[in-house]
């Protein structure tokens, strides 16, 4: 079995979480660990959400357009109908899933699978987001990416919505976000709570 620098010698399933706030490069890292299982001839399958449309209905985007096809679904179970030969099971956007991706995510390494998810930790006020926090718990492997803070240039750990919507799934990019460190993070809420 394939396996990157670092994970020693596990031959079991096992879940690894890449998160961090928007703009820090989780997809790109995703596509990254996906690319090298497919070099090592593992059988890979890729999920996204359905309702992120934004650069393509079926493929993994990253901002700096590196993409890969996946299978769009509308809930976490339907990851479970894989492939018996899968090795490899890869999840973006894990942030808008249901909150029993955690679940099924442990079931698929039970089974012996590599699972790789992809999200954001926190939504745009800082709270953790969806299934995120359940799956670092399980998670044998976390990765936590930065972006470049818009306003001072340090490591952002937060994205900081510009837009006036209050919901708080919105899909966007920059138009709507931009990523931000604590200090500059909690500095525009407080000028916008004024």
């Amino acid at each position: 079995m394939f396996l990157e620098p670092g994970f020693g010698n596990q031959r079991s399933g096992w879940i690894e979480v890449i998160c961090g706030s928007m703009f820090s490069g989780k997809t790109e890292e995703l596509i990254r660990r996906l690319k090298r299982a497919r070099i090592a001839n593992q059988k890979v399958e890729i999920f996204k959400p359905s309702k992120d449309v934004r650069y393509d209905d079926k493929k993994v985007v990253s901002h700096d357009d590196n993409a890969l096809l996946s299978k769009p679904i509308e809930f976490s179970k339907e990851i479970l109908e894989i492939l018996e030969e899968t090795a490899v099971v890869g999840i973006d956007e894990a942030q808008f899933f249901d909150m029993d991706l955690p679940n099924h995510c442990v079931h698929l390494a039970e089974k012996g699978k590599r699972v790789i998810v992809a999200g954001l930790d926190m939504d745009f006020r800082g709270i953790p987001f969806g299934p995120i926090p359940n799956l670092l718990a399980v998670a044998e492997y976390i990765t936590k990416v930065h972006a470049i803070c818009s306003h001072c240039g340090n490591l952002a750990t937060h994205s900081y919505r510009i837009s006036e919507e209050k919901e708080t799934i919105i899909l966007g990019e920059k138009d709507k976000y931009e990523p931000r460190c604590r200090i500059c993070f909690s500095m525009g809420n407080i000028l916008d709570f004024r």
